[in-house]
């Protein structure tokens, strides 16, 4: 028999880069997680566990605002419980905004808006529910019954409001779970450290996960013997919106793979081999069209969640002539094997995302002429491809008309050259142009244009309307009505 208990909520926190997720989470956990950010943007999505002036829990995901992120958006808000949709009272709705409004809908999650930045001289609140309106979100007061908190993430006004607001709401939505049961939830971010080995943050949807269980995740499996809480504290057991951090996987889990916990090795393994039976096969991202030149790339970084957004940043820097093939992705540093990954080619980018480079692999690299790139904000890395993509980009020479001439008269012919009459219907013709020969709309042969004379007198070049001789080199015989397009070779 089931015994459900009233959970506490899990909320992602959504919208577009620096309109102050992550300060909203400094005033709340009164931490300072923004000055540790690269580039003060969140590039990983993190877990919180706080409890509010009632003492009630409450569980918060972070979610990056970088475009580039859009899937850690999207896998927090199936995540969480409620979503708060954070908008600038300065910028109002931009296009992560809409990215993450988009996440919610799709997640089917109640939200709240919060309206921040209200302490700075340019705020306009009223403006920005009208802009939410515009955008079709429709927030109290202004034809909707979305609840809107304006708050200043950096002073703290409205925030007791918000947090009200997210346990009224949940009172509303009436989260329940049963904590007698074995823990499930979801597998939130994965990442290989040196010393602990392969780690997974999971949230907790239901029952408790204690010590001496194991965890399932897809194909891989833990046996639960350290693990922490949102605070890094080892602790024996966890319930229910708790973020948790299990260390000791076999392998890498897959970041929003439903993990189960079970008491004993013998139906855990069980449990792994018959999700095995599926035959879920993961691969690696694709160039969504057929480029003339895939540039080979491995990449390491230090988070799945990192990985997949660098796939997705990447792909968004092909072109139709170039794009990338990733051969290998991975987490850790970046080591000898992944330069002998790439060795195969040598034209092979190696991409790390705050990773460290072993020596052996520097060494290698360097004696092989293998270029290694790592970085720590993904726009610099995006700017950075951008660049590649557009230098090795294959050059290709195509032909560009430059004119159209007809030729009235033929004066004289010797061997190959013939003195020809003509006048420039459209654009021009060029001394020492390449020209192409029709008669009646066929192509019958090229030539060039070795003289250009025009009232008797040389010239370079005659312009749309002008009559003039030419002498023009080529094996076919030239007739009066015959066309002539000047041709010039532009390489793009």
């Amino acid at each position: 028999m089931k015994t459900l208990t009233k959970r506490p909520p899990v909320i992602a926190i959504l919208g577009h880069i620096d309109h102050g997720k992550s300060t909203l989470l400094d005033y709340i956990r009164q931490s300072n997680i923004t000055e540790k950010e690269t580039g003060g943007i969140t590039q990983n999505m993190s877990a919180y566990e706080v409890t509010d002036e009632t003492g009630k829990k409450i569980t918060f995901l972070d979610t990056p605002g970088h475009e580039a992120f859009q899937a850690l958006r999207s896998r927090g808000a199936k995540v969480a419980d409620i979503g708060i949709l954070i908008v600038s009272a300065e910028d109002g709705v931009k296009t992560q905004t809409l990215e993450a409004l988009k996440a919610i809908t799709e997640a089917k999650l109640p939200y709240i808006v919060a309206i921040n930045k209200i302490d700075k001289e340019g705020a306009n609140v009223e403006k920005t529910k009208q802009n939410l309106l515009e955008s079709g979100i429709y927030v109290e007061g202004y034809g909707g019954n979305i609840p809107v908190v304006p708050i200043s993430a950096k002073t703290g006004k409205g925030v007791p409001e918000l947090l009200d607001m997210i346990q009224l709401l949940a009172d509303v939505e009436d989260f329940k779970a049963d904590a007698t049961e074995s823990a499930e939830g979801i597998v939130l971010e994965t990442n290989r450290d040196k010393l602990k080995g392969v780690c997974a943050t999971l949230i907790i949807k239901n029952g408790t996960l204690k010590t001496g269980m194991f965890v399932v995740a897809g194909d891989s499996i833990a046996p639960v013997r350290n693990f922490v809480d949102a605070k890094d504290v080892q602790i024996k057991e966890a319930t229910f919106s708790s973020p948790v951090k299990v260390m000791g996987f076999d392998e890498l889990p897959a970041v929003g793979d439903v993990f189960t916990s079970y008491d004993s090795k013998k139906e855990a393994e069980a449990a792994v081999a018959a999700n095995r039976d599926e035959n879920v096969v993961r691969s690696l991202p694709r160039a969504t069209h057929e480029q003339t030149f895939l540039i080979p790339v491995v990449i390491k970084a230090n988070t799945s969640g990192v990985l997949e957004a660098i796939g997705h940043e990447m792909k968004k820097c092909e072109t139709e002539k170039c794009g990338v093939n990733i051969i290998s992705q991975s987490i850790g540093d970046i080591t000898e094997n992944d330069i002998k990954r790439a060795a195969g080619n040598l034209q092979t980018l190696v991409v790390g995302f705050d990773t460290k480079i072993d020596t052996n692999a520097k060494m290698i690299a360097e004696k092989l002429g293998i270029e290694i790139k790592v970085f720590s904000i993904i726009y610099k890395l995006s700017e950075w491809l951008t660049e590649v993509i557009k230098e090795r980009t294959p050059k290709v020479e195509i032909e560009e008309e430059r004119g159209r001439v007809k030729v009235l008269k033929i004066f004289s012919k010797t061997k190959d050259k013939q003195v020809i009459g003509g006048r420039v219907e459209a654009g021009s013709i060029v001394a020492n142009d390449e020209v192409i020969i029709f008669r009646r709309e066929s192509e019958i042969g090229r030539g060039r244009v070795r003289e250009l004379q025009q009232a008797k007198s040389k010239t370079g070049e005659v312009e749309e309307g002008k009559e003039f001789g030419t002498m023009i080199e080529s094996k076919i015989e030239i007739a009066p009505g015959d066309y002539i397009k000047p041709i010039m070779r532009v390489t793009k």
